[in-house]
């Protein structure tokens, strides 16, 4: 059975990523979409061919959809989130699942109450170059340091309602940050202690208060430590998360994936360059197959709770000049 799919939200991420996963679904089809812009919604419906609305009640009434695709500003995700459990539609959310941990909680407690599916995007876990990195953890002895990098270079990094941090609830680290994060949840779980240092500062008079530049320091029990810069000034743009451990070493990158033996030298290597296109739409298929019962929702709220408590103390470690450990936060 093809599940019924709507896009709320007709930004970059959906354009790019959630329109052509929908469109190459083998589980969903795309039957209606909305944007507050009415502008921007006839521009799309026009090449889309399917019913476009301004209002997100007004489509859930009318179109009464399976799930929607979730791909608004950070602030407004609450109110859609809200209005679809409380019609007993399921979630597809763009990241980040909230702005800070008592919305995560509050979330998380409208989607019980509501008896809905709610599943955070996040492409990287349906690429095999990023699920198999865990498998190559085991070959290099006892991992003890983390070094992290996700940057690029835009002229603007406080463009928009992404520089606003009432909007965003943070800048670089919330939102892009967000992907290098859940890779460190999803291999390493929560750290102990976390402390951070960013600025606002890559453009003088920028007239944004939301970070573009974070350093992220964060260690473990097990004497795992490392850490993470994050920006959205610093070029070139840059994906790469590097764990050495007693016997060798893990690099990723974009598309990649290396074991190192400890001189530095390649002993195995995975690539998959046409991935994003595909882990799209593979990730719509497998949000299918929890609604139908044949999948667990490893991406919903309960997990993401953590994602909140992580980000949260490196806001709150900041403030403090201090390590948080983020499971105080909880």
């Amino acid at each position: 059975m093809m599940r019924r799919a709507a896009v709320i939200g007709l930004g970059h991420q959906a354009l790019e990523d959630h329109l052509p996963g929908l469109l190459a679904s083998g589980r969903a089809e795309l039957v209606a979409v909305c944007d507050s812009d009415p502008d921007t919604l006839r521009q799309r419906q026009d090449v889309l061919q399917v019913p476009g609305f301004v209002r997100v009640g007004e489509l859930l009434d009318v179109v009464a959809p399976d799930f929607v695709v979730v791909a608004v500003p950070h602030h407004a995700g609450r109110e859609v989130v809200q209005a679809c459990a409380t019609r007993g539609v399921h979630v597809l959310k763009e990241k980040p699942f909230a702005t800070s941990v008592p919305e995560a909680q509050d979330l998380a407690e409208i989607c019980r109450s509501g008896q809905i599916e709610l599943m955070v995007t996040l492409q990287r876990r349906f690429n095999p170059i990023y699920s198999s990195v865990a498998g190559l953890l085991d070959q290099i002895g006892t991992p003890f340091l983390i070094d992290g990098r996700y940057t690029f270079h835009t002229d603007d990094p406080g463009s928009g309602w992404r520089g606003d941090i009432r909007q965003a609830g943070g800048g670089c680290i919330i939102d892009m940050g967000y992907h290098l994060i859940d890779l460190l949840l999803w291999y390493f779980g929560l750290p102990s202690r976390v402390i951070a240092q960013f600025s606002t500062t890559a453009v003088p008079g920028g007239g944004y208060d939301a970070e573009d530049t974070a350093v992220i320091q964060l260690g473990y029990d097990t004497d795992l430590y490392g850490s993470v810069l994050l920006s959205r000034w610093v070029a070139p743009k840059t994906e790469r998360l590097h764990v050495v451990g007693t016997r060798g070493s893990v690099l990723l990158t974009k598309g990649r994936v290396q074991r190192l033996d400890l001189g530095g030298a390649v002993v195995e290597e995975l690539t998959r360059p046409h991935a994003p296109a595909s882990a799209s739409a593979a990730q719509i298929d497998y949000f299918c197959r929890v609604l139908d019962g044949e999948r667990p929702n490893t991406s919903g709220p309960d997990q993401h709770l953590a994602h909140a408590a992580f980000i949260a103390s490196c806001y709150r470690s900041k403030e403090a000049g201090l390590y948080v450990d983020p499971k105080e936060m909880l």
